[in-house]
């Protein structure tokens, strides 16, 4: 088909208007000359209904509002008639990149930015010639607003426009200016007034629970499903006895699949009774999950050993000889688990030569691949819908596709449609993990103490190696995402002689990226040992960073005002205290102060001040949310996350011992942006980072203890 035959054939099957567009890096590669494969629809409905049907996937982070302002912007629609919807999986497809098909590194309002507001603009052209055709009047007489298209006094709906206009030709476009601008942005308009702010369009159906997440999908004859799994990462079943199992009342079945023994039940309830009888023997191989305390003990051994250069200028091995003063500290890391409130669940109708998915997933073109290519089906066998998200932070970005294999070998292997769900313990227990992770810093400074030598040692396991994204994050076995934040820290580029060196480790234990990734540990490492540097030149730790940032103005903007706003150089009530960090991620810039106490004995946060820089704000209400959910996050793993492996088990299982973050403990969050005409930074992640070195930071103003290792209370 050519476009226009497309979209001809779009308007009869809709009796509307049916925009499809493009959202790759490079539009031209997934252009195949003989078709037009869509990643994402816009479709206007003959009732008038706008229908966004995103390429990327919501999961809290509010990209279904932001992605529909970049539509309604130039599309002049009435916010009210939208409905977003994530897009089905299914039918012949292009191979797909990666980097289109999935959702993460707080990517998708900087990289669809244009794309979607390049389709708002036609769509919107359309609906003005068919208008224009239908009065017999030229284009440029015809005024577009809050869904309508007027023409002199009369006025047309977009819906009833629709049907004319898809079969229009598609326009080239120009893109309407800043100034111009009534969603984007939300700032003050000059002369006074506000742009307007949308309401999040998501809401009112998570409030009165007309939301269907993954974990509610449910139709005649569906079983529940549980999964047991080895207790130790890698082994398999030896034998089993399932007869008490079968006994529990609503327990239907007992199936062996490759990553364990699940049962199969008319309900949650008997299937976890019933994984509670199985009997079974497990082969290891010979495998064991190693201590927690014996892998620190091997990534020490490895530091200064010969690794992976990453970076190097200068000399820093000989640079130490004419520093003034020389700091070297170690660093550690527990494995975190990512706990997103909603578990992974997955359900599964199967047959001979059809697949149909429903499960909450960053990457559903990659599970969907994968399904087919494990069942010897073509991709077009296979139909995957993407309900609603309870929350990922990385653990359904998953390149394994663990649960969804799981739930579909479980299909295959009991005949039956079913719906696998994972209990907290298994969310606690499964694997999939933040890394632990060592580093070592050897820092020279001069005699006004300034750091004028950095070698830096990274231990760790790959997040990238042997999945799809290795040729692009982690080529010959340098994961870049390891390092990140310590690779292009503006301290360490102002070195004349610094490396970084990568020892890249491996064992059985499922690791996977958390939220914000190698900066949820490089920024630890940098801002702490900065403002160790800070105290030793006797320097205010605020005014040393903003030396060793001059060139850098928008790490100096978001670090001021956050100071400013705290009121850094004010006093503090009695027995309070700050501490301060600055952090780039994601290509935005955070700075954090935050404000503790200790209550009886018990660490208090009362107050943290955000400050990011990021460009362009497109929704300011959903940078701020984004960084008080950062900052909840970041407090939680920063307080008290760890997981760790004692004679070879997890010892953690549910939230009562991997801890998170209460009501009553939460403290006041306030969120300053600041805009500026440079590149578009990220905001789902950046608010991550700068919480535990500022957290830390002001435990030591506090206590006089550094904390080089986390969680923090287990330095008390």
């Amino acid at each position: 088909m050519d476009r226009r035959d497309f979209m001809q054939t779009a308007a009869l099957a809709t009796g509307g208007l049916l925009l499809s567009f493009f959202v790759p890096q490079k539009s031209a590669a997934a252009m195949p000359a003989n078709g037009f494969s869509p990643n994402a629809l816009l479709r206007i409905d003959t009732d008038d209904t706008i229908r966004i049907i995103h390429n990327k996937v919501e999961m809290g982070q509010g990209i279904a509002t932001t992605l529909a302002m970049l539509i309604a912007e130039e599309l002049d629609c009435d916010w009210a008639r939208i409905r977003v919807e994530h897009r089905v999986i299914e039918g012949a497809h292009l191979e797909e990149s990666m980097w289109i098909s999935s959702t993460g590194g707080s990517d998708t309002t900087r990289s669809e930015f244009d794309r979607y507001r390049t389709t708002g603009a036609i769509a919107r052209m359309m609906l003005v010639q068919a208008a224009a055709r239908r009065m017999r009047v030229p284009a440029e007489q015809c005024i577009t607003g809050n869904g309508y298209v007027q023409v002199g006094a009369k006025r047309f709906s977009y819906g009833a426009l629709a049907a004319d206009a898809a079969l229009m030709p598609v326009p080239t476009v120009k893109l309407r200016e800043r100034s111009q601008w009534k969603l984007i942005g939300g700032r003050a308009l000059p002369g006074g007034g506000q742009l307007s702010r949308p309401q999040k369009l998501d809401v009112p159906d998570k409030v009165n629970g007309k939301t269907k997440y993954g974990i509610d999908i449910q139709f005649p004859g569906l079983l529940i499903a549980v999964l047991e799994r080895c207790p130790v990462f890698g082994g398999k079943v030896r034998s089993f006895d399932a007869s008490e199992a079968l006994r529990v009342p609503g327990v239907r079945k007992v199936v062996e699949v490759p990553e364990g023994i699940a049962v199969l039940a008319n309900h949650t309830w008997a299937a976890l009774e019933g994984r509670k009888a199985l009997q079974i023997e497990w082969d290891t191989g010979g495998r064991a999950n190693p201590d927690s305390e014996q892998l620190f003990n091997q990534y020490r051994e490895l530091t200064g050993q010969p690794g992976i250069k990453a970076l190097s200028k200068g000399n820093p091995e000989t640079a130490w000889q004419g520093a003034n003063a020389v700091y070297e500290q170690e660093f550690r890391f527990p494995f975190l688990a990512h706990s997103p409130m909603e578990t992974l669940n997955c359900t599964v109708k199967l047959s001979s030569s059809q697949c149909e998915i429903w499960t909450a997933t960053q990457s559903p073109s990659l599970h969907r691949q994968e399904v087919a290519r494990s069942l010897g089906f073509g991709d077009e066998q296979v139909t995957l819908h993407t309900p609603a998200m309870g929350g990922s932070f990385g653990r359904r970005g998953s390149f394994g596709n663990d649960w969804v294999m799981e739930a579909v070998h479980i299909a295959q292997a009991s005949g039956e449609a079913v719906k696998l769900i994972w209990t907290r313990e298994d969310d606690v227990r499964g694997g999939y993990y933040r890394p632990v992770y060592l580093h070592r810093v050897k820092a020279g400074t001069d005699a006004a103490g300034m750091p004028v030598a950095w070698k830096h040692d990274v231990v760790g396991q790959s997040l990238f190696v042997n999945t799809v994204l290795e040729k692009d994050i982690a080529p010959n076995g340098l994961d870049y995402s390891t390092i990140d934040g310590v690779n292009g820290s503006p301290y360490m580029a102002r070195c004349p002689d610094h490396s970084v060196t990568l020892h890249t480790t491996a064992n059985n234990v499922p690791v996977l990226a958390w939220r914000s990734v190698g900066n949820t540990h490089t920024a630890f490492v940098m801002e702490t040992a900065i403002d160790e540097l800070a105290f030793a030149a006797k320097t205010d730790a605020v005014e040393y960073r903003k030396k060793l940032l001059a060139n850098h103005p928008r790490h100096l903007a978001a670090l001021t005002t956050a100071a400013d706003q705290a009121g850094w150089n004010d006093p503090l009530p009695a027995g309070h205290f700050r501490g301060v960090a600055v952090h780039q991620a994601m290509g935005s810039v955070v700075a954090q102060v935050i404000e503790i106490s200790f209550v009886n004995q018990n660490l208090k946060v009362h107050r943290v001040v955000c400050a990011i820089a990021c460009g362009l704000a497109v929704n300011p209400d959903g940078i701020v949310a984004q960084m008080e959910s950062g900052i909840i996050y970041g407090l939680t793993a920063a307080l008290f996350g760890e997981i760790t492996i004692e004679k070879g088990a997890i010892r953690q299982s549910n939230f009562h011992d991997y801890r998170i973050l209460r009501m009553e403990e939460a403290p006041v969050i306030e969120v300053h942006i600041i805009e500026d005409d440079g590149k578009m930074g990220g905001a789902g992640e950046p608010g991550v980072p700068p919480v535990a070195p500022a957290l830390a930071n002001a435990f030591f103003a506090a206590a006089g203890r550094r904390v080089r290792s986390l969680p923090l209370l287990s330095n008390i």
